[in-house]
């Protein structure tokens, strides 16, 4: 039995576990959210209104949620008011991959940029960030500041890094890691940290919370990455092949080109250099990547990060909280969304 035969047989509920764990704060964080992103400017209120109405998993906020609870945070909204940050933060940065990528779609509704434009999804990108720096410095913590302020860097770079390999399939399986931990492994990783940041924690205690949130976005990410290209996973309600479509280079193509012989890989890589791909190519590569078992190789691969993050949480105390980052570490790779 293989390895993605064995996860889609487990039942793992730690997603809606943690939601219920710090619901009402993620209450608190929605309007949070909302007061930041309205605005006297028409276009900007209704752009961001329309945001909110696409809404999303809220995962970056629950992790430093679920992360401060698990550092016994009690006092005050600290939590809530960075939890809504870092979610602005994720937020930004999906508007300007819109734009970068050309997307007409993102969960299941027409993109920002698809109705009003590059130009105005750009800026409306900024003032989201302009807002999460306004929200750092309202915290007052310097540490906090200079975690999500070089955080933001860190996500730029390795947009601008995947941008310079797009179409490479022959890239290094080492520079697809460099890239998937700076676009989304790092904000995880700065949630998880933020946490325990906000109850006073030593540094191993940071150390092993920005460990867990790095590994546990590594898996999240190959996840994504897989299922793009995983035909028997239809059903699950993500469309297959965007990022073929769009050229993007992730690990299931790295993976394939590393195990077709020269004939093969010249062709793929005939494929990924041309303007536009088509069905076909599409087919082709779907045929080539099940005959080659490269999904269960990727699924491989992730549970390496897997272990990673959940033996991370060892240095904490049994607790309900430690449960459940725990067992979301399993979640990442066997979601369906």
């Amino acid at each position: 039995m293989g390895t993605v035969v064995q996860l889609k047989n487990k039942i793992n509920n730690s997603y809606s576990e943690l939601k219920s764990s710090v619901e009402d704060k993620l209450i608190l964080v929605e309007e949070r959210i909302k007061s930041k992103l309205s605005s006297k400017v028409e276009l900007v209120d209704e752009m961001t209104s329309y945001h909110l109405r696409t809404g999303g998993k809220r995962l970056r906020a629950l992790l430093t949620l679920g992360s401060a609870k698990l550092c016994d945070y009690q006092k005050g909204s600290r939590d809530v008011n960075l939890a809504a940050c870092v979610e602005l933060i994720h937020a930004a940065t999906l508007m300007h991959d819109d734009v970068i990528d050309n997307s007409d779609v993102r969960r299941g509704k027409k993109t920002l940029n698809k109705i009003w434009g590059n130009q105005s999804s750009i800026l409306v990108g900024d003032y989201l960030l302009s807002r999460c720096f306004e929200m750092m410095v309202e915290d007052g913590n310097l540490e906090v500041l200079k975690l999500l302020s070089s955080t933001s860097a860190e996500i730029s770079q390795g947009e601008v890094l995947q941008l310079q390999h797009k179409g490479e399939v022959d890239m290094l399986e080492e520079t697809y890691l460099k890239i998937i931990s700076a676009k989304t492994a790092s904000l995880f990783a700065a949630a998880t940290k933020v946490g325990s940041i906000l109850a006073n924690q030593d540094k191993k205690i940071k150390d092993a919370l920005e460990f867990y949130g790095k590994n546990l976005g590594l898996t999240f990410q190959i996840a994504d990455d897989t299922l793009d290209y995983n035909s028997d996973l239809k059903f699950f309600g993500k469309e297959i092949g965007n990022d073929f479509f769009e050229g993007k280079v992730t690990l299931p193509i790295i993976l394939l080109y590393q195990k077709l012989d020269e004939t093969k890989k010249k062709y793929l890589k005939t494929i990924f250099e041309k303007e536009e791909r088509n069905n076909d190519d599409l087919k082709f590569v779907l045929d080539l990547i099940k005959k080659n078992n490269i999904i269960n190789d990727c699924y491989i691969k992730a549970e390496y990060f897997i272990n990673l993050a959940s033996n991370s949480l060892s240095i904490f105390n049994n607790s309900k909280e430690k449960d459940i980052l725990k067992k979301l570490t399993s979640f990442s790779l066997e979601r369906n969304f």
